[in-house]
């Protein structure tokens, strides 16, 4: 091709083709985490005996696994690259959403030596065990060994995903292209109250989770034969490659020299000593433990405080219109795109003026409890608003690292800021499940779950605890007011730590 034509070439657009891949992966990711969401509270506790401190636990696990994970998994994918990081990262988590399917009957085999049963004759197993403290201690044990699997897969998703769109996007662009793939989050939230609970109800709920993680093996597919470095896609010309490279092309020093510079490979050590890491993981450990609650709990909110169980029209349509409203979070892509273009701000600048914005959102939590005493539909619609100020948020403070850090560190940061947001989420997730539990009232009696009633004082049985009562609200409405006054201000504090650690645009410089 003449240089002429290289000029006037028309510029490819194969990048938003990656944004999509990255967004059904997404969507597979968050599906599989809230097939047990969707499930434990009707299917999968009364065949097992759990209470909320048992869920809980299992999801703060899951948390810690995922945390963890995230800080290897950011490391392994920045060692291995963004293919084959994600390709293995996607195959690990889809055996580990199949895997909870199994429980069943694993339990079955382990607590009363019956194997090779299909899921049914487990569960009719189950049922007539005597010594229901051991169904309850080896179905835990095994759900939870299952989502250490799925976690481990799971943390490679967003090191892999932020990467993919380092390599693809400029800065100025990365906020928007993270906002789209993000939505899938939102979108696999959509789609799983809709669907779980139904395939659950009619088909089992082993069936849901083989179902949800068969998935992945299909995203596999479209990766394998669709990624590859923008430099060497014969989708991507050189006009779109030109887009995709002008941070370099217009760097001090010049391309090449911008190029070497987000080669160089930065030690682990080296990365923990800049206070950009840090403000990333502050701001990760503030906020994404109240996304997960949203995410794990609001379910079981409905179920606890307004008898709605999953599979109810009523709460499909309610669990539907709070997603709905998270999808409005795609703002938080364009707006630090705005304040760089029309206002002349740094991407670092604009970034943070954004989520200083998103950050005030969450405060409408304070009155999810209060306003739910008139209608379920003002808790649906306040933590949908929260639920998409988060997703904004998450976009940008996920951006903030492309901003400051070479392309080879990318992953390794986002993998250290979700070890900080996974060890957020793992006490939210496990005080949320004890907190409820005990402001409920609830003990267990003779190998029963028993929740304190006048009935009960009235038989003498005084050492069990009553509910608790916290400005009107009585027993897990309490509970619940006491986290969503949490979630209201992490985001506050969140920001001005991180503004304070970082006050202005700084990006790291590898020396030789």
């Amino acid at each position: 091709m003449s240089k002429l034509n290289e000029a006037t070439q028309k510029m490819s657009q194969y990048r938003w083709t990656i944004v999509a891949m990255l967004f059904f992966a997404t969507t597979v990711n968050y599906l599989d985490r809230q097939v047990l969401s969707l499930t434990w509270k009707d299917f999968i506790a009364p065949e097992f005996h759990w209470t909320n401190t048992h869920y809980g636990t299992i999801t703060s696990l899951f948390s810690l696994f995922y945390a963890v994970s995230m800080l290897l998994a950011g490391r392994f994918v920045d060692w291995l690259d963004t293919k084959k990081g994600f390709m293995w990262a996607i195959f690990i988590w889809s055996i580990g959403a199949i895997l909870h399917a199994f429980c069943g009957i694993a339990t079955s085999g382990i607590v009363a030596g019956e194997w090779f049963v299909n899921f049914e004759e487990a569960r009719h197993i189950i049922g007539g065990v005597q010594d229901i403290t051991k169904v309850l201690n080896v179905s835990v044990t095994l759900f939870i060994f299952a989502r250490l699997v799925l976690a481990i897969g799971e943390a490679g998703n967003f090191p892999a995903a932020i990467k993919a769109t380092a390599e693809y996007f400029p800065k100025k662009d990365r906020a928007l292209a993270t906002s789209i793939f993000n939505a899938g989050a939102t979108v696999g939230a959509l789609a799983a109250p809709v669907t779980i609970p139904v395939i659950a109800k009619y088909w089992g709920w082993e069936a849901a989770f083989i179902a949800i993680g068969a998935l992945g093996f299909v995203w596999m597919g479209w990766w394998q034969f669709g990624y590859d470095k923008p430099e060497k896609h014969p989708k991507v010309n050189k006009a779109e490659l030109d887009y995709i490279n002008q941070d370099q092309i217009n760097a001090i020093g010049g391309e090449e020299a911008a190029r070497k510079a987000d080669a160089k490979r930065i030690g682990f050590a080296k990365i923990l000593k800049y206070k950009q890491t840090w403000a990333f993981a502050f701001g990760k450990f503030m906020t994404d433990g109240v996304w997960w609650f949203y995410l794990f709990w609001t379910p079981a909110y409905l179920s606890s405080v307004y008898g709605m169980e999953s599979s109810d029209p009523k709460a499909q349509i309610a669990l539907f219109t709070l997603y709905m409203i998270t999808l409005l979070s795609i703002i938080g892509g364009w707006l630090p795109s705005y304040f760089v273009d029309k206002q002349g701000m740094n991407p670092y600048a604009g970034r943070m003026k954004a989520m200083l914005i998103f950050a005030f959102f969450p405060l409408f939590a304070l009155m999810a409890q209060p306003l739910g005493a008139i209608s379920y539909w003002f808790p649906v619609i306040i933590i949908g608003i929260a639920g998409a100020a988060h997703q904004a948020w998450s976009a940008n403070i996920f951006s903030t690292i492309g901003d400051m850090f070479p392309k080879s560190a990318i992953a390794t940061v986002t993998g250290i800021g979700g070890l900080a947001g996974g060890l957020g989420s793992v006490l939210i997730n496990k005080g949320s499940g004890v907190l409820f539990d005990f402001t409920r009232g609830t003990t267990m009696y003779n190998n029963e779950v028993v929740v304190m009633t006048q009935e009960l004082i009235d038989k003498g049985y005084e050492y069990l605890r009553q509910p608790m009562v916290l400005f009107g609200f009585e027993g897990e409405k309490a509970g619940y007011l006491i986290v969503f006054s949490f979630c209201a201000f992490a985001y506050l504090i969140g920001w001005v730590v991180m503004k304070t650690l970082v006050p202005k645009y700084k990006p790291i410089v590898v020396e030789d």
